[in-house]
């Protein structure tokens, strides 16, 4: 009885060092720097005129700071706007994704032309966290069509720390009157 506690002892204890040897990382594979994609482009233009009635705009409150304790003190955040296409039959048409800074000057256009998302296809812009050209009241303006009725999403999320403490929050796009 001894000799098979021994055996089944000795079974448990190879299959947990092989499960262990198995899960172990490769060094080397850590030591490949990451990639970073400045432009979250789409390769899709379109061609057809765009008919301006059918243009919606949606405001996007965008935080790429926030105060800290005083007025003085700022914590900055990284940002990401998501577009979400959420019908599963038809394109959401985007040709404008302006990015203002809290004066409410234009910092940057996104996009030269009109875009597509094929259907449930999402699109992010990263406002990086040493990217302080937006300030605590930056946002993104977004005009957008569609040839069907359509309810996309227009989120923002913003990540940041403080000491060893993290957090998030987001904000919703609301649409406003064309100009």
């Amino acid at each position: 009885m001894n000799k098979s506690i021994i055996v089944v002892f000795s079974v448990c204890l190879s299959v947990i060092f092989l499960t262990f040897l198995g899960s172990c990382k490769d060094l080397k594979n850590e030591e490949i720097p990451v990639e970073i994609l400045d432009e979250h482009m789409l390769d899709r233009r379109v061609n057809t005129a765009i008919i301006d009635s059918l243009i919606r705009q949606v405001y996007v409150p965008i935080y790429s700071d926030i105060y800290n304790q005083t007025r003085d003190t700022r914590t900055m955040l990284t940002a990401t706007l998501s577009i979400r296409n959420t019908s599963i039959r038809d394109s959401l048409f985007v040709s404008t994704i302006d990015y203002y800074n809290t004066q409410g000057d234009l910092v940057r256009s996104y996009i030269d032309s009109p875009i597509y998302l094929k259907p449930m296809e999402s699109i992010d812009y990263v406002i990086e966290q040493q990217d302080n050209s937006g300030g605590s009241g930056a946002n993104f303006l977004i005009d957008w069509y569609s040839k069907k009725q359509l309810n996309p999403l227009f989120h923002a999320v913003m990540v940041g720390g403080l000491g060893a403490q993290a957090f998030s929050f987001t904000t919703d796009g609301i649409e406003v009157e064309r100009e």
